[in-house]
C-alpha cells in the first residue's frame, strides 16, 4: 500500500514515511492511492474478534509495511481494558426509531480522540524506526478541545518524542481546559492561542511549512510531525470502529450481512466522517453518511449548495466547542477521491480556499460526492433541546455533540421516510460538558467545573469518569498564551523540553 499527497500524486510514500512526516511536503495530506476490499472470508474472521483483533486486521489493510504481529501489540497495548475500562472498547447502545449510539468516549480521556490517540504513539515510534529516523520527533497538535488532551495522554513520556499543543484560548470548555493544563510528563507543552481553532490548525500549518524553521530543528537533531487528523496515522485507526460496529450489529442479530446502514457524524475537521466514508469504499454497506454540523454550519452549506465551501462567515462559540472550526481540513482528502485523485484540481481548490476563502467544487466532482452525504446543522437551543428529551424520554445522557448529531439525525428523518438502521456517533462524555448538560435537564450549577461533576450524579445517578474525577483539586501547569502571529517563536520551547 502507498501513499500520495492530495496536492502531488507524483512521489508515493510507504505507510510508515506517511505517519512519520504527517504531512506532505507540499502541505497536503496522505491518502492511500487505492482502497482495499473487505472480503466474506474478512467479515467471517472479524465477527470471531473482539476490539482489539479488529482493529489490527483493519490496520493492517492499509498499514502494509507493519506486520501482523506488530499491529496485534500495538492495538492491545493502546485498547487495553484497563484503560477502557472493559473489553467492550466501543460500545454500541441501541435506542428508539432504530438509533445505535456508538459510544467512542470510554478512553482515558473521555472522548473519542483516545480510539486513535492511544495507538499513534506505537504506530509512530516503529515508523521512525522502519525509515531510520534518529531525530526526536516534535508532534505539533491544533486542538478545538478533544485532539489536545488525547494527544498529551498518548504521548507524554513517550521516547524519542516531544508534544506542544495549541488550543483556542476561549474556544474549549473548562473541563478540556482543566485536561490540557494539568497534563504530567516531561515532554509535554500547552499553548494557548489568542483567536479561534482556525487559526491554530493555520498557525501550525504556518510551522509546518516553514523551511526556516524545519532547517533549524533539523540542526538541533529534531522532526516535525502531527498528531492532527491530518496525519494518516491518527486517521486510519478510525475506520475500525465503524467497521466493528457493523459486525456487533451481526452479531446481536439486529441485522443481516449486506443490510445497509446510515451513519450519522457530529463533524467539525471532517476526520470523523471521512473515516466512515473510506469504510464504505471498502465494503461497508453504508447508504447515506449524515454530515452534523453546530452553529458553525460551512460544511452543511458546502453540502446543500451544490459544492460551494465558504469560509468568510461569522464564527460562532457554541456549547458544542469541538465543532467550532471553518477550516476542515480532512475535506481536502475527499476531494481528491471524489475528483479521481486529481491532485492539480485539489491543489486549485486549497489555493483558492488559502487565497479567497471560498472554493467551487465541479459540478461532476459534486455529483459523487452527493451521492454519498446528507447533512445539517443545530444551533445551541436545539442542542439543549435534544439532551433534554433524550433524556426524559428514554433515559439516555449524552453531550453537546452528540445531541447535535441526533437532532441532525432525526431532521433528517422526518425529511427524507428514511428508515434505515442508524449508527451515531457519540464522541464525548457528558460529564465533559457537565455545565450545558446539567442545564438542559434543569439542574443547578455550582461554582466550579469539577464540582459540576457530583451535580450531574446526583441528577442522573450516573457516576462521573474516574479521569475527570481525578481533576479534583489540580493546578495547572501551563499558562501560556501568544497571539497567532507570534506562532513561530513557540517552536524554541521544544528545545527546552
Amino acid at each position: 500500500m502507498e501513499y500520495v499527497s492530495t496536492r502531488d500524486k507524483s512521489r508515493r510514500v510507504s505507510a510508515a514515511a506517511a505517519i512519520a512526516a504527517g504531512i506532505a511536503p507540499d502541505g497536503g495530506l496522505y491518502c492511500p492511492v487505492t482502497f482495499p476490499k473487505l472480503t466474506v472470508d474478512d467479515w467471517h474472521a472479524m465477527a470471531r474478534m473482539d476490539y482489539k483483533g479488529r482493529a489490527a486486521h483493519i490496520l493492517g489493510k492499509f498499514l502494509t509495511d507493519f506486520s501482523a504481529g506488530e499491529l496485534a501489540d500495538f492495538a492491545a497495548k493502546a485498547y487495553a481494558d484497563e484503560k477502557f475500562g472493559c473489553s467492550n472498547t466501543a460500545p454500541l447502545v441501541e435506542l428508539a426509531g432504530g438509533k445505535y449510539m456508538l459510544e467512542l468516549w470510554h478512553g482515558p480521556t473521555c472522548a473519542f480522540k483516545d480510539m486513535a490517540l492511544q495507538i499513534l504513539p506505537h504506530l509512530l515510534t516503529a515508523s521512525l524506526r522502519k525509515i531510520n529516523e534518529t531525530r526526536t520527533a516534535c508532534i505539533l497538535v491544533a486542538t478545538s478541545g478533544d485532539t489536545g488532551k488525547a494527544a498529551l495522554d498518548g504521548f507524554h513520556d513517550v521516547d524519542g518524542t516531544k508534544i506542544m499543543v495549541y488550543y483556542p484560548e476561549n474556544g474549549v470548555s473548562p473541563m478540556q481546559k482543566l485536561q490540557m493544563t494539568t497534563q504530567e510528563g516531561a515532554n509535554v507543552e500547552v499553548v494557548a492561542i489568542r483567536g479561534n481553532f482556525d487559526d491554530a490548525q493555520s498557525a501550525v500549518k504556518r510551522i509546518f511549512t516553514d523551511s526556516e524553521t524545519r532547517a533549524a530543528l533539523d540542526r538541533d537533531g529534531m522532526m516535525l510531525s502531527s498528531a492532527n487528523s491530518i496525519n494518516w496515522g491518527r486517521l486510519a485507526p478510525q475506520i475500525a470502529y465503524y467497521v466493528s460496529a457493523y459486525c456487533d450489529m451481526l452479531c446481536r442479530g439486529d441485522i443481516k450481512h449486506g443490510d445497509r446502514i446510515n451513519i450519522c457524524v457530529p463533524t467539525g475537521n471532517f476526520g470523523n466522517i471521512l473515516a466512515a466514508y473510506i469504510a464504505k469504499q471498502m465494503g461497508l454497506p453504508i447508504h447515506k453518511l449524515i454530515c452534523a454540523s453546530n452553529r458553525n454550519n460551512v460544511l452543511t452549506d458546502f453540502f446543500r449548495n451544490n459544492g460551494l465551501y465558504d469560509k468568510n462567515r461569522d464564527f460562532y462559540t457554541t456549547s458544542s466547542p469541538s465543532m467550532d472550526i471553518l477550516i476542515s481540513s480532512n475535506l481536502e482528502r475527499l476531494l481528491f477521491y471524489a475528483s479521481g485523485q486529481d491532485d492539480s484540481a485539489v491543489a486549485a481548490l486549497m489555493d483558492k480556499l488559502r487565497g479567497e476563502g471560498r472554493y467551487q467544487v465541479a459540478a461532476d466532482i459534486f455529483a459523487n460526492i452527493a451521492a454519498d452525504f446528507d447533512a445539517g446543522c443545530c444551533d445551541d437551543a436545539l442542542t439543549t433541546e435534544t439532551i433534554k428529551t433524550l433524556w426524559e424520554q428514554e433515559r439516555y445522557l449524552c453531550d453537546t455533540h452528540t445531541a447535535v448529531a441526533v437532532r441532525v439525525y432525526e431532521d433528517y428523518r422526518v425529511r427524507t421516510g428514511d428508515t434505515t438502521p442508524t449508527m451515531i456517533a457519540s464522541t464525548a462524555s457528558p460529564f465533559k460538558f457537565c455545565r450545558a448538560v446539567i442545564e438542559a435537564i434543569g439542574g443547578t450549577l455550582e461554582r466550579d467545573d469539577v464540582s459540576q461533576l457530583d451535580v450531574l450524579t446526583r441528577l442522573t445517578g450516573l457516576a462521573a469518569p474516574a479521569p475527570l474525577a481525578a481533576l479534583a483539586g489540580k493546578a495547572p501547569r501551563f499558562g501560556r498564551v501568544v497571539d497567532k502571529e507570534d506562532i513561530l517563536s513557540t517552536v524554541s520551547l521544544l528545545r527546552e523540553l
